[in-house]
């Protein structure tokens, strides 16, 4: 464990340049004094480590310097074979990089790990898209992706809640989530902090001339976590009281993965019949989807739901009599 954070140290310290010790300690979730050890540790190996003193110091390596520690285990080897990137980089007009990227890497592997990757690509097969659903249409991916990487404002016309509106953007990053393309930017003019730009949503796109400083401590996945949490929160906005079934918790496990921890949880009372507590977008929203419950859920507050649940299947009685 411990010659394998030495080598993630040397490796940082090539990749990202002066880190603090601080820096150091939170990215390998240990003391600032394991660090300091860590780091006389590699200078007496030989490493050309040395410290910056002050307030913006902390610990570079001798310019120039570069490691020829290249060799990957089994494990990290044939994981690069389990990335599940063809798909996504297809619509980013990268597959023929991946492609030679995995041949590159064969053929620096030795035999018996040549084998191993080869066996595990061929076993296994990631497909992050639910059933019945199909990759969002990106039509501007390539182009949109070419903008992240070289740091150039693009201009858009966007498909929002309120309309077609233009927006002048710098794009800060992209990223997948559930087969749909989203794309992390900041207005060029007005409020800076980064928004969530749906890229189906892109009506037509132009790239400019123009380039922009990519903030320092922006961290795309560390963002995107947050931005996630808070869409949630804010997405369910009332709760819902069920009375269901044990076939009613089956079915309600297949609404969301929220819902799904509700209904594992739930303990059935003598009839089979338990009450759960569930967290809605809306009224409107939670009627249609409780009607997939059927005749195993009753739905006891709040009150409003529970109306608007009759009055739907009032109407549906109506129809069907007819």
């Amino acid at each position: 464990m411990r010659a394998s954070r030495l080598l993630s140290i040397l490796l940082l310290l090539q990749t990202r340049g002066r880190m603090t010790a601080e820096a150091l300690a939170a990215e390998f979730e240990v003391s600032a004094r394991t660090i300091y050890r860590d780091i006389d540790e590699l200078s007496a190996a030989g490493a050309p480590v040395y410290a910056d003193r002050g307030r913006a110091g902390g610990y570079q390596l001798l310019d120039g310097y570069r490691t020829r520690l290249t060799g990957l285990t089994d494990a990290e080897a044939e994981t690069l074979f389990l990335g599940g990137l063809s798909g996504p980089a297809a619509q980013m007009g990268l597959s023929g990089a991946v492609t030679t990227m995995q041949l590159k890497l064969l053929a620096a592997l030795p035999p018996e790990r040549q084998a191993a990757a080869e066996r595990l690509a061929g076993r296994f097969h990631l497909d992050p898209l639910g059933w019945y659903q199909h990759p969002d249409e990106a039509d501007h991916l390539p182009v949109l992706a070419r903008a992240v990487w070289n740091c150039r404002r693009i201009v858009v016309s966007y498909e929002s809640w309120k309309g077609e509106v233009e927006r002048a953007l710098e794009p800060l990053g992209l990223i997948l989530k559930g087969g749909f393309w989203y794309l992390a930017a900041r207005a060029v003019e007005g409020r800076r902090e980064p928004r969530t730009y749906r890229v189906s949503n892109i009506l037509s796109l132009t790239v400019g001339e123009a380039g922009f400083e990519r903030p320092e401590d922006f961290d795309l996945a560390k963002w995107w976590a947050e931005a996630s949490r808070r869409f949630e929160a804010e997405l369910f906005t009332d709760k819902a009281t069920l009375r269901i079934s044990g076939e009613g918790r089956r079915r309600l496990a297949k609404l969301g993965v929220e819902q799904a921890r509700i209904a594992g949880e739930a303990e059935a009372g003598a009839d089979g019949w338990t009450e759960v507590v569930v967290p809605i977008e809306s009224l409107e929203h939670a009627a249609v989807d409780f009607l997939r419950l059927g005749a195993e859920a009753e739905v006891m507050a709040p009150a409003a739901l529970r109306a608007e649940m009759r009055r739907t299947a009032e109407r549906l009685a109506a129809l069907y009599r007819a």
